[in-house]
């Protein structure tokens, strides 16, 4: 099995306090939108689709949101939290649509020592870890895979001079020295557990096979998040209600890429004859 970091997140533990999400903040220096006044009061996935857009948005890697409290299907009382950050897919439609033109990287692994050449583009899954990362020296700040995301888990950093797109990266560089994600790291009531799943013996790994934890999808979309949820089942059906992911925004997104691809082609073989 490819190595894949993945993280799970108990809702019976979470308690809604953002500590994660003001500790991702501070790790990252994520902007602050003075005009948008909290998150946690989105109620539901159409109107969380419209919070983060490449035309605006909140800024944001690491969220907290309320769900309930609600009647079940089966009349139960249920109230929890939404506790969401990028899933590092395993089919990630953010690096479908990215226009920029693909270049040979060679990778090393941080544990190891192997390395492995591939081509990425601007946006790329990580061959060692399965993180998807951001290369900020070549995104264009065009907002294709912030669109593109179905989980809304990207945002576009237009308080930079050149715009890029920014996410969680499972706080690569720091799990990549040694040490957990900031979020798990900073969480107060141990709900967010983090490992590889490659690692049959990780916590993550025998939760996934126990069955308990569960992906947040749909059957409309798909795409293999690695960021798992498990508790009551109660809690589990209000979050799959209001938040599995229910718009394939990537398709529409690709056609434009295609387009933006072209344009970027068409200037780069300008370029010598510019100056």
């Amino acid at each position: 099995m490819k190595h894949q970091w993945a993280m799970v997140i108990d809702l019976d533990r979470c308690v809604g306090c953002h500590a994660c999400a003001v500790a991702c903040r501070a790790e990252w220096q994520v902007p602050v939108n003075p005009d948008y006044d909290g998150y946690s009061f989105i109620g539901d996935y159409d109107q969380w689709l419209g919070v983060v857009s490449a035309e605006g948005g909140d800024y944001r890697r690491n969220w907290v949101l309320r769900l309930g409290p609600e009647r079940t299907s089966k009349g139960e009382i249920a109230f929890t939290f939404f506790p969401g950050l990028c899933n590092h897919c395993d089919h990630p439609v953010c690096v479908d649509v990215c226009p920029v033109e693909p270049e040979k990287r060679t990778f090393k692994c941080y544990k190891t020592g192997k390395t492995v050449t591939m081509e990425i583009k601007a946006t790329y899954k990580e061959p060692f870890t399965g993180a998807v990362l951001i290369d900020k020296e070549r995104c264009i700040g065009c907002g294709n895979c912030v669109e593109a995301c179905p989980y809304r888990a990207r945002y576009l950093n237009d308080t930079l001079d050149e715009p890029k797109a920014d996410k969680c990266t499972f706080c690569y560089e720091r799990v990549t020295r040694g040490e957990l994600p900031a979020c798990v790291k900073t969480c107060i009531a141990d709900a967010r557990i983090f490992g590889d799943l490659s690692d049959p013996n990780s916590e993550v790994a025998k939760l996934v096979r126990s069955g308990k934890a569960r992906r947040l999808e749909s059957d409309k979309v798909k795409i293999g998040p690695n960021v798992y949820f498990m508790g009551k089942e109660k809690n589990l059906e209000l979050l799959f209600k209001h938040f599995a992911p229910r718009k394939r925004t990537w398709e529409d997104v690709e056609v434009r890429a295609r387009t933006r691809r072209g344009l970027i082609k068409m200037a780069l073989r300008k370029l010598p004859t510019l100056g």
